[in-house]
C-alpha cells in the first residue's frame, strides 16, 4: 500500500505564547499519532505566531533548545513539519521550518524569499536561508519543504521536484487581501494561491501540500485554505476558509510515478541550457559579461544580442 496520512494542522497560534504553542503542537501530534496519521503539517511560524517584528529575538530558539527537544521528542513514529524562529550560532534569525522523524531533526529550511512589499517588513527582522535542498523522508519518497513566499518564485518548487522530492510542502502564514475580489472562494488572495499551487504541482508532477494558518495577529486576518493537490492537478482535499482545525488528508503516492511516466516533463528538463543561459543572465546583469563573449558571438555569426555578427552569411 501507498497510502499515506496526512494531518493539516490550520491552527490559529497566539502571538509570542511560545509555550502554549508549543504545548498545542504537542497535543496536535498526539492526536494524529492517534489516528495512525504519517505526515503532520503546520503553517509557517506555527509556534510564535507572525507579525513579530521585535518580539522575533525573544521567541527565537537554537536547533539544541529544550523546548524544541520536547517537540521533536513527540514525533517518535511519525513526521512532522514544523516552523518556529531560528537563531543561528552567530545570532542571525531565520523563518525555518523543520522536519522532524523519529524523534530527531532531519532538516531545516530557512525562508528563502522574505517579502518587503505591501504589508510585510521580513527582511528588517530576519535574515535570508541560502541552500534549497529536498530530502528523503519515512514516508518513502523525497520531500521537499518550502515557506510561503518561496512558492512566488518559480525555480523553488522546480529545483525541489529536481533534487528528487515528490512532495512539496509549502507552510504560510498568509493574511487574507483582495475581498472584493469576489470569486467562488471568496477570496482574491485564496485564488492567487490555489492557481499557483494546481500549476506547481502538474509542472512538477509532485503532490503540493499548503498549510495555512488562521487567527489574527495585530489586527493581521490569516484566512486558512489549506489544501492538497494531486500530481495532475486535481484537489485532494480543501479546508474551509478562516476556521480552525486539524484536518486529515489521504493520499496515495502511487500517482506521482502514473504521471510522471505519462507526463514525463521531469525528465525532459534542459538543465545544461538553464545553467547556460543563467550563468550569461547573471553576468549580464551584475555588468560582468566578458568581451569575449562578444567577440565570440560576431565570430560565430550572432552577438550576445542575437543579431548577426561580423562573420554571419
Amino acid at each position: 500500500m501507498e497510502t499515506r496520512r496526512i494531518i493539516l494542522a490550520q491552527l490559529g497560534p497566539h502571538l509570542g505564547a511560545l509555550e502554549e504553542n508549543l504545548a498545542r503542537h504537542v497535543e496536535v501530534l498526539g492526536e494524529a499519532r492517534d489516528t495512525g496519521a504519517d505526515l503532520v503539517v503546520f503553517p509557517e511560524l506555527g509556534l510564535t505566531g507572525y507579525q513579530l517584528q521585535d518580539l522575533a529575538g525573544e521567541v527565537a530558539m537554537r536547533l539544541d533548545d529544550p523546548r524544541l527537544a520536547r517537540l521533536v521528542a513527540a514525533t517518535g513514529d511519525l513526521s512532522a513539519v514544523v516552523s518556529f524562529v531560528e537563531e543561528s550560532a552567530d545570532h542571525r534569525l531565520f523563518i525555518a521550518a523543520a522536519l522532524l522523524e523519529d524523534g530527531e531533526i532531519r532538516q531545516v529550511h530557512r525562508k528563502l524569499h522574505l517579502p518587503t512589499y505591501g504589508l510585510f517588513d521580513e527582511r528588517r527582522f530576519f535574515a535570508s536561508g541560502d541552500v534549497l535542498r529536498a530530502i528523503p523522508s519515512r514516508l518513502g519518497v523525497g520531500l521537499g519543504i518550502a515557506i510561503c513566499e518561496d512558492f512566488w518564485h518559480l525555480s523553488v518548487a522546480q529545483m525541489l521536484a529536481l533534487d528528487g522530492a515528490q512532495v512539496l510542502v509549502n507552510v504560510s502564514s498568509s493574511p487574507g487581501r483582495d475581498l472584493a475580489a469576489t470569486n467562488e472562494g471568496g477570496l482574491g488572495t485564496a485564488t492567487s494561491w490555489r492557481t499557483l499551487m494546481r500549476a506547481y504541482a502538474q509542472l512538477t508532477t509532485s503532490f503540493v501540500v499548503f498549510v495555512n494558518r488562521v487567527g489574527v495577529d495585530e489586527s493581521i486576518s490569516f484566512w486558512g485554505g489549506s489544501e492538497v493537490i494531486g500530481p495532475a492537478g486535481d484537489t485532494v482535499f480543501s479546508a474551509p476558509l478562516y476556521d480552525e482545525g486539524v484536518f486529515i488528508c489521504e493520499v496515495n503516492l502511487a500517482d506521482v510515478r502514473r504521471e510522471r511516466i505519462a507526463l514525463p516533463l521531469l525528465r525532459d528538463e534542459r538543465l545544461e541550457l538553464q545553467h547556460r543561459e543563467l550563468g550569461r543572465i547573471i553576468a549580464e546583469r551584475a555588468g560582468l559579461a566578458p568581451d569575449s563573449m562578444v567577440e565570440e558571438g560576431a565570430e560565430g555569426g550572432l552577438d550576445v544580442t542575437g543579431q548577426p555578427g561580423r562573420g554571419a552569411t
